[in-house]
């Protein structure tokens, strides 16, 4: 889970940016949590208590304003709506990574993943990018290889995943659709050497930086054992004491290492 908010954070100055290289720093002033780990930490929440995945997501958003929520959404939340409006957008996989933590088997990582995508993102595309992103991320934790979960995600999900992220980087272009957004994401964790190296990676494709870097990120924490400190710490700080405190209660009751 933190791997996915540190992935946020690090993405944040990016976004919209067109960047395409590896070569920048990890934080800089200007880096920021976005709306990614706002709706990550709104998930953690609903499943540590078992609120409302629309109820959290209302309360957290009012309480997070201005941190790049896409206007479907907003709209959605001021209007208090509580019915989905067929999302195909990104949100619904950026923010699952929880669910990949708080159950022991894929089935129940897949419907859940589900059940956190539909309330908002209820297109098939929505909910096909949430649950690959899951069960990717659970997969990792578990100990899968890569070699797995690529053929686990391709077989399931039917994203193809053989492309490398030097041949995706030259044309690829800013795009929030789960469908241009999940599969790059996961190719950037699969290529990866550690950690760090993912999310440079995802961010390098010069797209939807920091979702990119969050998906990434969330998977390539569950395979690498968590977060280097010298990315988690300025992370850590970077958080509230709301969202430290729910990130933490998450993890002790998921048993995490922070």
């Amino acid at each position: 889970m933190l791997g996915a908010i540190a992935g946020d954070i690090i993405g944040s100055v990016h976004e919209g940016t067109g960047i395409k290289t590896k070569d920048f720093p990890l934080f800089v002033p200007q880096s920021q949590f976005t709306d990614d780990t706002v709706l990550t930490v709104a998930v953690a929440d609903c499943l540590l208590t078992g609120a409302s995945y629309v109820d959290k997501f209302h309360e957290y958003t009012r309480a997070y304003s201005n941190r790049g929520y896409g206007l479907r959404f907003l709209h959605w939340v001021h209007r208090g709506s509580r019915e989905p409006y067929n999302s195909w957008g990104n949100g619904s996989a950026m923010r699952v990574s929880p669910v990949a933590f708080a159950f022991d088997t894929l089935e129940e990582v897949r419907s859940e993943a589900q059940a956190s995508a539909e309330v908002t993102h209820n297109h098939p595309e929505g909910v096909r990018g949430a649950e690959a992103t899951a069960v990717a991320t659970f997969l990792a934790r578990q100990g899968a290889s890569k070699a797995d979960i690529r053929e686990v995600v391709e077989r399931q999900f039917g994203y193809d995943l053989s492309h490398t992220i030097a041949t995706i980087r030259p044309t690829y272009e800013f795009d929030e659709s789960c469908q241009g957004t999940v599969p790059q994401a996961i190719s950037a964790f699969l290529e990866s050497e550690d950690y760090e190296d993912a999310v440079r990676l995802a961010i390098s494709l010069g797209g939807d930086a920091d979702t990119l870097a969050c998906i990434a990120g969330g998977i390539a924490g569950a395979f690498y054992g968590g977060v280097p400190q010298h990315i988690a710490g300025p992370a850590w700080q970077l958080l509230d004491d709301r969202l430290r405190n729910t990130v933490t209660r998450f993890c002790e009751q998921c048993q995490i290492k922070l």
